[in-house]
Parts: structure tokens; sequence; C-alpha cells
């Protein structure tokens, strides 16, 4: 052997075991699979979301990460689209071998996985969607921690008198998340005594709502209830100023982004109000401030958009609540963490997170009980009136 070829046997010898432990480290990351709409229709909700998981990551791995072991997001785009978020679950779940998933935003997007969680067993929680058929169709793998469209209805009721609705007319997007929304607030104001006028639907990715705005003006409502992404509900406030349409309006659904309403839509979104599920003007009115607080000054350290801290809560209150269900599981397989979701206690920015039943005997899913704010735009700026 050549004085120089031991010299290269010596050398690996050495740096052998620093590989391996390399190799290992990266193995022993437990992953979280993400589904969010990073492009498309979504996008800037989605991305905002995703930004709040990337938060809760850093967060927690800088303390330690769990059970020993750092944590590692795995983000797919699901192209604010139901076939590629069935695509984005089957790579998850099938090639990167996650345990556990977060998703998918939309009602519609995450209603098309939801099959797919029970024929591999994988638990998902729903960070966002509010069709409640999400927790009443029987799909065990289901955990949702942002609140449905029936309970944001009946928290916004006692403000039905407060405002002075009469008569109130509808425009949502055509898809499981506004026409649910739609549905439960038109019930919770007929019960109040309020007339429904026109219930009017757009395409998701429409950008010109002229005709469905005429027929609301027709229909000489006193309010007009939106529920759509943050995206089209800006268009809608430019075009129903343009046509001089003097309603209040209301947006649902807390993808509504105030500031970035007060930014992009400028004049057109004073005097409107919204529902959110945290109000960053107020942290102090949230359960726990003092998450609200960290969380927003991260966001702010790392350049994000003020606009999407609104948004981007919902990634970071759920990867707290998968860290909680791997700890409390004590190993990261897909039943153990189904079962140990059932018990997760989380002070997180929804509130104190905790899990009810809901769907048939056997087979329910778990639903949390956020809060919701409702905030109104004056004068460019953000002010909190209740709920």
């Amino acid at each position: 052997m050549s004085i120089q070829f031991g010299r290269i046997i010596r050398t690996c010898a050495i740096f052998a075991p620093l590989l391996f432990s390399s190799a290992a480290g990266a193995q022993d990351a437990i992953k979280i699979g993400v589904s969010e709409p990073l492009t498309g229709a979504f996008a800037a909700s989605g991305n905002y979301v995703a930004q709040g998981a990337k938060i809760a990551e850093d967060e927690i791995n800088a303390a330690g990460g769990v059970l020993g072991r750092k944590i590692q997001l795995i983000i797919e785009d699901n192209k604010s689209n139901p076939t590629e978020a069935v695509s984005t679950v089957e790579k998850l779940t099938q090639k990167d071998k996650v345990p556990i998933l977060m998703g998918a935003w939309s009602s519609t997007l995450t209603l098309a996985v939801m099959p797919k969680l029970e024929e591999y067993g994988v638990p998902m929680v729903v960070e966002t969607s509010s069709s409640g058929k999400i927790t009443t169709a029987g799909n065990p793998f289901i955990f949702r921690i942002s609140p449905t469209s029936e309970m944001e209805a009946k928290a916004f009721q006692p403000l039905v008198a407060k405002l002075g609705i009469k008569k109130a007319d509808f425009l949502f997007t055509n898809n499981d998340f506004g026409i649910g929304s739609g549905a439960e607030y038109a019930k919770m104001l007929k019960a109040n005594g309020v007339e429904v006028g026109v219930s009017e639907t757009m395409d998701p990715k429409a950008t010109d709502f002229s005709a469905q705005l005429a027929k609301i003006k027709a229909s000489g409502g006193d309010t007009l209830i939106v529920t759509t992404a943050v995206e089209q509900l800006t268009l809608i406030l430019k075009q129903a100023k343009d046509q001089q349409l003097k309603v209040r309006v209301i947006s649902c659904g807390g993808s509504n982004s105030p500031d970035q309403l007060i930014e992009q839509a400028g004049e057109a979104a004073n005097g409107t109000f919204h529902t959110v599920f945290f109000p960053p003007w107020f942290p102090e009115v949230t359960k726990n401030p003092d998450v609200a607080k960290r969380y927003m000054d991260e966001w702010k350290k790392r350049g994000h958009n003020v606009g999407g801290l609104t948004e981007g809560f919902r990634g970071y209150d759920g990867i707290f609540t998968i860290v909680a269900a791997i700890k409390a599981a004590g190993k990261a397989e897909p039943e153990a963490l189904r079962a140990a979701l059932w018990g997760v206690q989380v002070k997180g920015i929804y509130g104190d997170i905790a899990f009810i039943k809901q769907g048939p005997a056997g087979k329910e899913s778990g639903q949390n009980i956020p809060s919701v704010h409702l905030v109104t735009i004056t004068d460019g700026k953000v002010s909190k009136l209740g709920l």
C-alpha cells in the first residue's frame, strides 16, 4: 500500500463518522407535511399561512425541537386546485412518509383531500377551512382549529341589532367556503328578523363583478355580506364604489386582511366591516396576548407583509398544535398522533386550542372553538367593534 493511499484511507476513516452522523441527523428530523395554495387564486393567503408555519418551525427547533428531535416542514403548493391538492397529499404521505399534515386552506381543497387521509390513515390539522361538512362528514383523521361558518355566524348574531341590519344581500365565491358561509349567515339573519334579498355567486378566479353588483344595488338592501379571499374582496370594494353602491359591506370568513384592503382598495375600504379570527391591531383582546406578541414580533422582524398577520397566525398555531400531539404521543406515528390530538391543549393565537367531537359516532372529527372578532375600517385605520 502506498503512503498516499494509506493517507486517503485514514482521512476517510476520520470523516466517515461525521458523514454518517450528519446523515443520521437529517433523517432524525420529524417531518410535517404542509399543503397550501402558494400559487393560483388563493396564493396570498396560502403564502402567509406558510410563513407563519415557518416561524413556528424555527421557534420550536430553537427551543430544542420535540422528543429531542428537530421538526422539518415539507411544504407543497396545491396551486389553489382540488386535483393538485390531492396530488400534494399523495406525495407527502407516500413519498415523503410524513406522519401528519397541515392544510389545505380552502374548504374545497380540504374536502378534496379528506378521502386520501382516510385511505392512508394520516391525520391532518385544518388551519383555515370553514365548511361545516369538513367535521360532520365522518372523517376521524380531521382536526380543525379554525371556526366553522356556523360558529362565525353565531358569534356575529349579537351585532345584528346593534348595526341595525334590516335587509341583507349576499355575494359569495361559488365554492364550499362561500356557499357554506352564505347559508349559515342567511339562516342566522332570518332567525333574527332580517330580510334576505338576493344571493349572488362568483367564480373564485373572477375579476369583474359588475353584473352581480347591479342586481344587489337593485335589491335595495342596507347590508351586503361578502365571502371570498382578500384578492377578490379588494376588487369588489373598488367596483362597488364605482357603481355608487350605498350599502354596509361586511366580509366574512376571516380571510379579508383589512391592512391589505386599506393599502390596495384605498378609500373604497372605508366604512366596511370584517370578521377576523386574530386582531393584530389589538392583541391585548386575545386569550393569549403573550403568544400573539411573540408571533407578531417575529413576523415583523422577518419583514413579512403586515397585511398577512391575520392569515399567517393560522400556520403558526397549526404547527404548534401538531408538535403538542407529537410530544403527547411520544412518537411520530400517524395513529399515535391521531389519538394524541384528542387530548392536546395549546395556548394559541386562536385561543386555548382543544378539540370537541363532531360527526357520526365512532367516526368523529375534532373541532376547536376559537375566538371571532369584528373590526371596521374608518379613515384608513382599523377599529375594533366587538364579538
